[in-house]
Formats: C-alpha cells, structure tokens, sequence
C-alpha cells in the first residue's frame, strides 16, 4: 500500500488541478500522500516502531525505484527534482513522523498520536519537496506548496477516521504471529 501510494502520488504532483483557478496553488498530489503518514500511523500503532521505520524503508525504496523507471523523464530536470525531491521529503518526514508518533504513542487522546505526527510529517515533506523540485524553476512552488499543505491538513483530519476504524482490523489480523517482521 505505500510503495503504491508513493508512485501515485509522485505522478500526480505533476498535475495542477485545473478547476475553480487552483493550478496556481493545488496538484492532485495532496489528496493522495497523506495516505502514507496513515499506512505508516497504523504500523507503528498495531507493530511499534521498529516495523513502521520498516514499512518506510522498504515504501521508499521500491517506491523510488519504480517512480524513476515510471514517471521520471530524465531529459527533464523538473522531472528528475521531482524524483529527488520526493525522496529526500518522503525519508525526513515519515521518519520524523514514526518517532513523533512512537514519542506521543502512550497519550490517553488515540487521535494525539496520529493527528501530531501526521501534522508535522506533512509540514517537513511539503517544505522539503516543493523547494527542492521547483525552488527556481519559474513554477510558483510557493503557491503551490501552501495549497499542498492545507490539503494535507484536511485530509490529517480525515485520516483520523479510516486510522481509528481499521486500526481494529488491523491487530486481529496478524494475531499473535510474528510473520509480518520485516
């Protein structure tokens, strides 16, 4: 679910959304990458720690692996910054987000956890990505950037839904098995 999540949402930044005068400020992008602050909140939740960090490494290589070989044109600079700049952002942010959650894990709220971590995460990788994807390539990554940010913000607030639900399913799941150890 994150390597997938990781190659669609790299692919769909590229993407301004063309309605209601938004392709100065919004890509589809930001509707689909908070998905993987929730993939890795429910890991470190259900597993703990040391399985998120898992679920980010491996998220992020296959997903940068298949990303280059999917949707990075290499005669495009833009292209490739985007391919870097999603790398870069994706570590620093779902790392700080896996430490953040794992620090405010024990909170008596379920939702401070994840809303904390999710927050920041999405801060740190909006920041990071945009300015080294288009930090002076003319596009208004600015603009853009804050747009994606208050995106990601709303759909933190919407994860918490889907978190809370299949935070349920999830533990039954796997039972008292050890397979999923990465």
């Amino acid at each position: 679910m994150m390597v997938f999540t990781i190659i669609a949402s790299n692919y769909l930044v590229q993407f301004p959304i063309q309605h209601y005068n938004l392709d100065q400020i919004l890509t589809y992008g930001a509707f689909s990458y908070p998905i993987s602050f929730l993939i890795t909140d429910l890991s470190n939740r259900a597993y703990g720690k040391k399985i998120a960090e898992n679920v980010v490494n491996v998220g992020f290589f296959v997903g940068i692996l298949i990303t280059l070989f999917i949707s990075t044109n290499f005669k495009d600079i833009i292209s490739i910054r985007i391919g870097i700049g999603s790398g870069v952002a994706f570590l620093v942010a779902q790392n700080l987000d896996v430490h953040v959650f794992d620090r405010l894990r024990n909170n008596q709220k379920w939702y401070i956890a994840p809303f904390v971590s999710s927050f920041l995460g999405s801060a740190v990788d909006t920041i990071l990505f945009f300015f080294i994807a288009f930090y002076n390539t003319g596009i208004p990554w600015v603009t853009l950037a804050l747009g994606d940010f208050a995106v990601k913000i709303i759909m933190v607030f919407c994860m918490l839904i889907p978190f809370r639900l299949l935070l349920k399913k999830i533990k039954p799941a796997l039972g008292k098995n050890n397979f999923f150890k990465i």
